[in-house]
């Protein structure tokens, strides 16, 4: 394999000094933008279990409304490998500056749209078609943000802390589920919903027009997302490719010709986090709160999203931890640990969630379920944390971000496009018991691929 293919393990001649004030903007940007992103992203999740099977589908099988609404969900995974395709290019190209800010737009403005959208019973048909579009559309800007925020923080990095500062655009993950969550909560408080009854009500205000608030809000988050970002400076690393006239034509040809092995390595290596992450929150929501007659564990829905915004908390406090862990300890050694424990952790579904064991309705055991999602969460940080520094130390300056971007990406639709469509599937014929299973199929992947990836503590970013 050509040496543009691999990053070299020995320090190069070191590329223009960041500025501690300049790493502060960085920090700022990288973690308000994909704060913004996973906002606008989990907005749609949360509405994705209680209101689009009954606004925006049609039909009297809940389960299979429940089921179309998931395909929607699932649309956005399949458009970020795109979004990746897309903005890694110009990314690549112009910088990873402008290409942030084309991405941000591209969630804001759908998601604005997604809050103005008619309903099935306004447009008809027209309505599902049209959610399908926008959920594409959020999927192609979720697709080019995370690579270029990853880039901005690691590419800016100082020595031997580059997973430190890689965790930064991680904490926007927690940080948007926790706003858009906690938004959902407030809400469903102040109008008294209630989502085992009140949830096939079209006349409750919450139906009518309160799901559409958190959607609305997000223009005011985009604007302060574009405000910072306007302020960047463009990567010492970049700059130095371009100092050098190292940019290629086409990034997309270069990576799959001289880095095909790292984007299957990055893909897989971050396939149980995906699947983890999704069963933690698409997948759950609708599982915990729906009704007991279908075999689901009839909590309520305020209720169930107090618990997930308190699991969340660990999620956001371990992603510090994993940064830390991965610079001592290396990114490989850790995460196949972390893996092995997500890989038990799948097996355990049965003792946490089966309605046999923690009961349904009025006799859950509330503790059972807030125990299993604390465990999920926090092996979500620990896992999740360091991502933002493997996947961008596996490639070359020149094709970073579309490499990082489509190995992530690919890693979305195998790992978290299907898995909440599947979940729903195995939970309704074989029990939830299954869905485990399913969790621990996808880590023995990911330990396969770890196993097999280098080490890339030590790479010089700067490598061309």
């Amino acid at each position: 394999m050509s040496t543009a293919a691999t990053p070299s393990a020995k320090p190069a001649t070191p590329g223009p000094i960041s500025t501690k004030a300049q790493r502060r903007r960085v920090i700022l940007a990288s973690l308000v933008g994909t704060t913004i992103e996973f906002y606008d992203f989990y907005i749609y999740a949360t509405a994705a279990g209680v209101v689009f099977p009954i606004l925006f589908f049609t039909g009297n099988d809940d389960t299979a409304k429940l089921l179309a609404s998931m395909a929607t969900f699932a649309a956005a995974f399949v458009a970020r490998p795109i979004g990746s395709v897309i903005f890694g290019h110009y990314g690549d190209r112009i910088g990873r500056k402008a290409t942030l800010i084309g991405a941000l737009l591209t969630m804001g403005i759908a998601t604005f749209l997604i809050g103005v959208l008619p309903t099935y019973y306004g447009i008809g048909i027209w309505a599902p078609v049209l959610l399908t579009i926008l959920r594409f559309c959020q999927g192609l800007g979720l697709g080019g943000e995370w690579s270029g925020a990853a880039l901005l923080a690691t590419e800016y990095a100082e020595e031997g802390k580059r997973a430190r500062a890689a965790m930064w655009p991680q904490l926007g993950a927690p940080f948007g589920f926790i706003l858009a969550n906690g938004f959902m909560l407030l809400l469903t408080m102040a109008l008294a919903f209630n989502s085992v009854t009140d949830k096939g009500n079209l006349d409750h205000p919450f139906m009518m027009w309160g799901w559409r608030v958190p959607f609305l809000c997000s223009v005011i988050m985009v604007v302060v997302g574009l405000w910072v970002r306007f302020k960047l400076e463009e990567t010492p690393v970049f700059k130095k490719a371009l100092d050098q006239d190292k940019k290629v034509a086409s990034p997309l040809a270069q990576v799959f010709k001289l880095n095909w092995l790292q984007l299957i390595q990055g893909t897989f290596i971050m396939l149980a986090t995906y699947v983890l992450f999704y069963l933690m929150t698409a997948w759950i929501l609708p599982y915990a709160t729906g009704s007991v007659a279908l075999g689901n564990l009839g909590i309520g829905y305020t209720n169930f999203l107090v618990l997930q915004l308190l699991a969340v908390l660990l999620f956001a406090a371990m992603i510090p931890v994993s940064g830390i862990v991965a610079d001592k300890f290396g990114r490989r050694r850790s995460q196949l640990w972390i893996t092995s424990a997500i890989l038990i952790f799948g097996l355990t579904f049965k003792i946490f969630v089966d309605p046999a064991s923690v009961g349904q309705g009025p006799n859950v055991q509330i503790w059972k379920v807030l125990l299993f999602l604390a465990i999920g969460m926090t092996l979500m940080g620990l896992t999740f944390g360091s991502m933002s520094a493997i996947l961008p130390e596996l490639f070359p300056t020149n094709v970073r971000y579309t490499g990082s971007g489509i190995a992530y990406n690919m890693a979305s639709i195998l790992g978290a496009a299907i898995t909440p469509f599947v979940a729903v599937a195995l939970t309704a014929n074989f029990g939830v018991w299954m869905v485990g299973v399913y969790l621990a199929f996808a880590a023995v992947l990911t330990l396969i691929a770890l196993w097999f990836s280098p080490e890339t503590k030590d790479r010089d970013l700067a490598t061309i």
